[in-house]
């Protein structure tokens, strides 16, 4: 998306926010104070894989709701045998009708490795700093979990009594180096954390470069990962002695084609509608290139244009990039064996065979081998009906009056994908708003608007509550 045409965007929301709407936004839940503090006490709890240990913040989070009045009875801590730093913690709000399916509030308490010497502040330190949070996970995303955690201790001290059970499930894993705690629970829990929707994340606000609102998504589906490998072997010899048949030349020419291949343009509801939407929020060249590419997904010129965005390029279609590689045994032989990983983010839907039948076809070479190494055949995601979307669109309105609520599909991956194959709608929402450079995600120096969080926990509030208080 253009700068010109988000500004534009941002500025025609903007003057459709009222004044009254505008405070309502900004307005403090209560006790804003015990939120920050523990925030903090997640952010500090290093839950690393390399140094850190989920259990720990469990462990914390349990005795910090139990102090706080919320029933032991209900609260569910659980060490998976053999991964004693893998707990997870699934807290149990009943409701008054236990023949309706239960609302879950899912989240992952694990973060990526970061080490000190590459960030600008202690990366397990909680800053706040010139509006802005900052520290590992504040943004992926213990913001989000402490949101749940508060939830929980507002409906109880307000006594609130909901329709639905309301049920928490922080899990670790879901960065990858841990045991999958999300797995681990429907593999031996499943009825503890059995709902009828489950709100994760994934789904988040998006802002322009002067901190407007733009749009809010809603992750309606992600795409799935599958992982290949390609191999090339061969008798090797002495470096001294070159061949034409060098097993690494061969593979460096497999993975040429391979990184000029686009896979074509293919829709499904959740990145349909994304485009069919964002189309009018963005206008101009781009906004007539999304409605184009809808209309006819095999349009050259749309997809060229869109293609300039990675984002854009990796929402319309598979991609498969290489991302690891080994070859050769000693610096003086010619290499005997050479491989590479290549790591497919694949539309829904689309099984593993079909990828690894176009990955053969680009690499055109029988002397490469490929073969796939990881793949997923999950459920079709969850469908996004006037019942699921509508509480998110309605409650995003009371808090930002204008900024369209725009289905969506991840180009990550989260537990939604175990989820859904489970049998539980899970959906990515949130309400945090997130800076164009993804905020160090991942990355260097994560950071989250303070103002982003606190609207945030204000939305997701009132959202579980709108979808606890549905009859059916």
């Amino acid at each position: 998306m253009s700068r010109s045409a988000l500004m534009c965007a941002a500025a025609t929301m903007a003057a459709m926010t009222s004044a009254l709407a505008a405070s309502a936004s900004h307005a403090a839940p209560p006790d804003d104070a015990s939120f920050r503090a523990l925030l903090k006490e997640m952010v500090e709890t290093d839950s690393s894989f390399d140094t850190g240990n989920c259990t720990a913040v469990t462990e914390k989070v349990a005795a910090r709701m139990k102090a706080a009045g919320f029933p032991e009875q209900n609260l569910h801590l659980f060490v998976p045998d053999g991964h004693p730093k893998a707990g997870a913690l699934v807290a149990v709000y009943p409701g008054r009708d236990p023949k309706l399916k239960a609302v879950l509030m899912l989240g992952h308490i694990d973060v990526v490795n970061a080490r000190r010497a590459d960030w600008t502040r202690d990366p397990y330190a909680f800053i706040e700093e010139e509006g802005y949070y900052y520290g590992r996970g504040v943004a992926d995303m213990k913001a989000q979990d402490a949101i749940w955690i508060d939830n929980l201790l507002r409906f109880q001290a307000e006594k609130y009594r909901p329709l639905r059970t309301i049920k928490m499930a922080l899990t670790c894993g879901e960065e990858g180096l841990y045991l999958n705690g999300a797995k681990w629970l429907v593999d031996n829990q499943k009825d503890l954390v059995d709902a009828g929707i489950a709100l994760n994340e994934g789904g988040y606000g998006e802002l322009d470069e002067q901190g407007n609102r733009i749009d809010q998504t809603f992750q309606a589906a992600q795409k799935v990962v599958m992982q290949f490998t390609l191999e090339t072997t061969n008798p090797g010899g002495h470096s001294s002695l070159p061949r034409p048949d060098n097993a690494i030349y061969s593979l460096a020419r497999a993975l040429d084609r391979l990184s000029r291949y686009d896979f074509p343009v293919q829709f499904i509801d959740a990145n349909r509608g994304y485009f069919s939407k964002m189309a009018k929020v963005v206008g101009g060249a781009e906004g007539a290139a999304m409605t184009a590419i809808v209309t006819n997904p095999a349009d050259k010129a749309a997809g060229d244009l869109l293609n300039t965005s990675p984002s854009y390029h990796s929402m319309l279609r598979t991609t498969c990039v290489a991302t690891l590689l080994s070859a050769g045994h000693a610096a003086n032989a010619l290499p005997q064996r050479a491989t590479a990983t290549v790591n497919c983010r694949v539309i829904p839907g689309v099984p593993t065979e079909e990828v690894l039948a176009t990955l053969t076809k680009i690499v055109d070479d029988p002397e490469v081998k490929v073969t796939a190494s990881r793949g997923y055949r999950p459920a079709n995601p969850a469908p996004v009906t006037d019942k699921v979307l509508g509480p998110a669109i309605r409650m995003s309105a009371q808090v930002w009056p204008g900024v369209p609520v725009v289905p969506h599909m991840a180009t990550g991956a989260t537990d939604a994908v175990t989820m859904n194959a489970a049998g539980i709608p899970t959906y990515g929402v949130s309400g945090l708003f997130r800076d164009p450079d993804g905020n160090g995600v991942h990355g260097l120096n994560e950071r989250i608007r303070v103002r982003s969080v606190m609207e945030g926990r204000k939305f997701l509030y009132g959202l579980v509550k709108a979808y606890a208080d549905q009859k059916d």
